[in-house]
């Protein structure tokens, strides 16, 4: 009893000392309460049993009551509240003595009673999911899905529609059990110690006749047989180290078809590595960005660079730059080819600079490299080319994520970022704030912006349109209108009309948290669309932890930082980022279904905090090691601190579930389903595979038959869904993390795979790997 007696010592005075400073900033009294009942408890323990384990009763009944209070039947809540004291009441009860029956009378059936209610939740429906069925009828069985035949996937969406979309139904809900392992190949290409962080396997594969495109995170181009995964060729770009990339990573390559397509024969085996092969003139080609800023053209054919395009197939996009610091610039997603042109976006580092290379959109003819125009969202209207002795706006918003394209309609569609640094706006021009986080549609002949949709005012929050648009028509009240999908970090799903920009569904302003830093201001207002995953506003009750104290501290956190919802201004206090810097919805986009009309997404619910830091000239130490951590803004008055919102365990200080798929009908708006995705598995050292809805970085393809895959979580599955109504329908174990979209299609047998990218991702812990595993039905 002796070691019972101190251990309840320990976590009463622990629980009493934090309590009184949660009490202190005006949170809950209940651990003020729990602390001194189990400092009562250890004081009494070992003379007089019958009144501690009365007191360790009343704390358990108290607490029930206080947790129900607080989250109701909901599993996770109740069982970080009460699952450490049920255990802690079981030596209580055990080892009770001579004189300890009679103080199980009411121990004994208070735990019996606790126990029951904290576990009944698992027989009662998920109180966060959304229950219901998807249309299945097709709408419009003549919809556009960019490219007829299933046996392609010629852009990273599939086309440059941006779908995810593949018109194949082989695997269906009835075979899906018969999906198995078809083949699996290794890059080679592995995270090594000079690597950044965020070091990631992101790629989705184009399929062009009978071989597989796909980049590496340091850039390698591997050509393999769609049948087998044979290798045909690879081309490495050498691309060297550089610490001070916030990412290294591609999330794909770009095709341009010969102008007459039976010169095209792909997939021919070369004797010798491509990096041997001479340059040569290309019918087709393969556009590779570079971590090191540049655009490579590649014969899809042979593997050699193309002597057509640009300098011996090299474009150097820090051209015209105004500030060419190494590491800084480059294109992580592929570029957009349309209209006889590659049009060429890239990501500037957030928050390592004020004074850094500038966000242009950038078209060149497709062939020769010529630059045809240049867009600058610092300087938007004048797209003429640039002169040899100018330069680019500095710092100007940038578009790092992959564009879309409507070539009917002559137009590009590019999902905008903000100026950097992010959480300080006093830097930014009238026209950085009119096209900063927004889709923007530019003509592909000129490049002027046709129509401009802002997402965010005054963005201080790092909420980047991060997912590519997806293009449809629609079936409306009005008809069929053209339309637009743009998910967004903040939970906003934006339908609008890609032909002018205005909203199918609406848009409505809201009023927003006012208060910033001198010099800066936030929007009065933000705004939300009619169709949204954001969440609903984090409170002190919704805090979380493995422990009672695990919580606790985060309660004292919650009530330390500014938060008053979304779009909580930054300050030197530190400021709670609710969705936080990953988003609702992130680069993985979503998947919509032309015909039927309807969209599979992975919304996700991760807090952030964000702190800034005044510069008075001290040394902040080691800055600028990513996205996360402490990142310097050199040339502004403040650096800037950012990481998701943690427990002193390391878990997320609110609540899960933290990761859903969800399913949405495109002609009403309206969420079907709404489910939790992924287990704790790989997040814990025993294994468990409990879901409870995680995280995940990557996105979803839908096929004809009503079945989507996903990867994406961050345990180490690939999985399926039943689209009509969200439910899993198949899993297989991955070899390393599958941060990366997959996509499928019919190969020269006339069998349906599915490819998934495996290699996992530096930032959020995954396994590292460099697999590409394909799967089709058994025979």
């Amino acid at each position: 009893m002796f070691i019972l007696s101190i251990l309840f010592f320990m976590i009463g005075l622990v629980l009493t000392a934090g309590g009184i400073w949660l009490l202190a900033l005006d949170g809950s009294p209940y651990y003020v309460i729990a602390g001194v009942i189990l400092l009562a408890v250890s004081f009494t323990l070992r003379r007089r049993r019958v009144i501690a384990n009365s007191l360790y009763a009343l704390l358990l009944i108290g607490t029930m009551a206080w947790s129900l209070w607080e989250s109701g039947f909901s599993w996770w809540p109740l069982a970080s509240r009460m699952g450490t004291l049920l255990v802690l009441a079981l030596p209580l009860m055990i080892f009770v003595g001579r004189k300890g029956r009679a103080a199980q009378r009411l121990l004994l059936p208070a735990w019996a009673v606790c126990t029951v209610l904290t576990l009944s939740p698992l027989a009662m429906d998920d109180p966060t999911a959304v229950k219901g069925t998807m249309a299945e009828s097709v709408v419009n069985p003549s919809a556009a899905t960019g490219l007829a035949n299933p046996e392609e996937w010629h852009a990273y969406g599939r086309s440059n529609l941006g779908q995810r979309y593949a018109p194949v139904n082989q695997i269906t809900t009835d075979n899906i059990d018969d999906l198995t392992l078809a083949w699996q190949y290794q890059t080679g290409d592995t995270k090594g110690p000079e690597d950044v962080t965020e070091t990631t396997y992101e790629a989705t594969p184009l399929k062009i006749g009978n071989a597989l495109y796909l980049c590496t995170p340091h850039n390698w181009l591997i050509a393999l047989n769609a049948d087998s995964g044979e290798e045909l060729w690879v081309y490495d770009a050498k691309v060297p180290a550089e610490s001070q990339r916030q990412h290294q990573t591609c999330r794909g390559v770009s095709y341009l078809p010969a102008a007459d397509s039976s010169k095209q024969n792909l997939a021919k085996k070369q004797n010798q590595p491509a990096q041997e092969l001479a340059s040569m003139q290309c019918d087709a080609q393969i556009f590779l960005p570079t971590s090191d800023a540049r655009l490579l053209a590649v014969d899809p054919e042979t593997g050699a660079l193309c002597s057509n395009f640009a300098d011996n197939g090299t474009l150097d996009l820090m051209h015209n730059m105004p500030y060419k610091q190494s590491g800084f610039y480059y294109s992580t997603s592929p570029p957009l080819v349309a209209g006889g042109k590659v049009i060429v976006a890239g990501s500037v580092n957030d928050n390592y600079a004020v004074n850094s290379p500038s966000g242009v959109i950038r078209a060149y003819d497709a062939k020769t490299g010529e630059l045809m125009w240049n867009w600058d969202a610092g300087h938007p209207e004048d797209t003429t080319p640039i002169g040899e002795d100018e330069t680019y706006a500095v710092s100007s918003p940038n578009s790092w994520s992959v564009a879309s394209a409507d070539e009917e309609l002559g137009l590009a569609y590019f999902p905008m970022g903000n100026r950097t640094p992010d959480q300080l706006g006093m830097y930014r021009s009238p026209a950085d704030e009119k096209y900063a986080t927004s889709v923007v549609a530019l003509s592909l002949e000129t490049g002027q912006a046709e129509w401009v949709q802002q997402f965010v005012h005054h963005d201080l929050w790092d909420m980047d349109t991060p997912a590519q648009p997806v293009l449809l028509d629609l079936n409306t009240d009005k008809g069929v209108e053209p339309a637009l999908v743009v998910p967004t970090k903040q939970g906003d799903v934006y339908v609008l009309n890609r032909g002018t920009g205005e909203p199918i569904f609406p848009i409505t302003e809201e009023p927003a948290p006012q208060g910033s830093i001198p010099g800066d201001f936030t929007a009065p207002t933000q705004p939300t669309s009619a169709v949204t995953f954001k969440p609903e506003p984090l409170t002190e009750a919704k805090m979380w932890g493995a422990t009672p104290i695990d919580q606790m501290l985060c309660r004292i956190e919650f009530n330390s930082l500014d938060y008053e919802g979304r779009y909580t201004a930054p300050s030197e206090k530190g400021a709670i980022v609710f969705p936080g810097n990953f988003g609702v919805f992130n680069w993985g986009s979503v998947a919509v279904d032309p015909k039927r009309q309807v969209m599979f997404g992975m919304p996700l619910y991760l807090a952030f905090t964000s702190k800034l830091v005044a510069k008075t000239g001290q040394d902040l130490g080691e800055t600028n090691q990513g996205e996360q951590g402490l990142n310097e803004n050199a040339g502004a008055p403040y650096a800037v601190e950012m990481g998701p919102f943690l427990s002193p365990l390391g878990v997320p200080c609110q609540q899960p579930p933290w990761g859903y798929v969800a399913g949405v009908d495109l002609r009403t708006g309206e969420t079907a389903w709404k489910h939790k995705n992924g287990t704790i598995e790989d997040l814990t050292p025993l294994a468990l595979p409990i879901q409870m809805g995680v995280p995940g970085i990557g996105g979803p393809i839908l096929t004809d038959s009503g079945v989507a895959f996903m990867a994406a979580s961050v345990d180490d599955y690939i999985r399926a869904y039943d689209v009509k109504t969200g439910a899993q329908i198949w899993q297989s174990r991955l070899p390393a993390g599958g941060q990366a979209t997959p996509m499928t299609y019919m190969n020269s047998k006339g069998e349906q795979m599915v490819i998934q990218v495996a290699g996992g991702h530096g930032s959020i812990g995954t396994t590292i790997g460099d697999y590409v595993v394909a799967y089709k039905l058994a025979k």
